[in-house]
């Protein structure tokens, strides 16, 4: 990527001693923020001092460096280029477990355009500009510069990740970088706006309910876990005149945060089945409500029974 705009350059790779440490580092050498993942690629979860929303979570974390944990906390608010951080003692332990590296695109002055299908990909071709692109284990990265706010599942298979995302560091791709287009920016436009109630965009999926029989290693009480799903889906219930899918995302990620812990099973998915029947209910098509369910229970990885 062009050196110009804080962006990775193409002396980037990832290191052949498997060593993410001195990939992050490079990384940060290059006005791009890392962080560290975990097991299942998804970020390290809080601290103690921050653990089940102790400190007010995610929803407070406006921009990249807000979090001053001394380890990597809050996901993408860990990200940053200072190396002393990233070398730390506190964060060693999480770079010894780390099964990946990711970054913070809009600390890099980039947008992510995550094209998770081969048909997401076909897509884009025939509908965005040019641009450098990443290949992914599923699809590509499409990588833009400039900034603007992230939405997942803006449609079957995309995400855009900018400000307030993380995205994993998978090279420094190919092509020539474009500027931030119009036909980028109005994908999360389209996705934030939720159609009326008179449109049938698909049917209520059949409500599922969670018990202690489907969360058999869950640590928290039922009482808990029901209050704040309720909680939950009465904010998406709420938005009836946009963003009820991108509220049904944070919905699913929060909820599946407080279950990192457990040792599981937990039965985040039938959570998950709920949050998208709320979000169905006030307008959003099935298949972005499942897709963006499903983006933010994967914050978790919820072991097999």
């Amino acid at each position: 990527m062009t050196p110009d705009c804080k962006t990775p350059r193409p002396r980037i790779a990832n290191h052949p001693d498997g060593s993410h440490l001195r990939t992050a580092l490079d990384l940060a050498a290059a006005g791009v923020p890392p962080l560290p993942l975990r097991q299942g690629k998804v970020p390290f979860g809080n601290c103690r001092r921050c653990a089940d929303g102790a400190c007010g979570g995610r929803p407070n974390m406006k921009r990249a460096g807000t979090c001053q944990c001394p380890a990597p906390c809050h996901a993408w608010a860990a990200a940053t280029t200072d190396t002393r951080i990233i070398n730390s003692p506190a964060w060693a332990p999480a770079w010894r477990e780390s099964q990946a590296v990711a970054y913070h695109p809009g600390g890099a002055g980039v947008t992510v355009v995550d094209l998770d299908t081969a048909a997401a990909v076909a897509w884009a071709r025939e509908t965005l500009p040019a641009t450098r692109t990443v290949p992914t284990t599923r699809g590509e990265h499409w990588i833009y510069r400039g900034v603007m706010r992230s939405s997942n599942a803006v449609r079957p298979g995309v995400d855009v990740k900018s400000l307030m995302q993380y995205a994993r560091w998978l090279g420094p791709g190919t092509g020539r970088m474009a500027d931030l287009s119009a036909a980028v920016r109005a994908l999360v436009a389209k996705e934030e706006t939720t159609p009326a109630r008179g449109e049938v965009v698909s049917s209520v999926p059949e409500r599922v309910t969670w018990d202690r029989a489907v969360a058999t290693g869950c640590r928290h009480t039922e009482r808990y876990v029901r209050t704040g799903l309720e909680r939950g889906l009465a904010l998406v219930r709420a938005r009836t005149e946009s963003g009820a899918a991108s509220q049904a995302f944070g919905v699913a990620r929060f909820l599946a945060v407080q279950h990192a812990r457990c040792p599981g099973p937990c039965g985040l998915a039938l959570l998950g089945q709920e949050i998208v029947a709320a979000a169905v209910s006030v307008g959003v098509p099935e298949p972005y409500a499942r897709r963006a369910v499903a983006n933010g229970l994967e914050t978790a990885v919820e072991r097999a029974a």
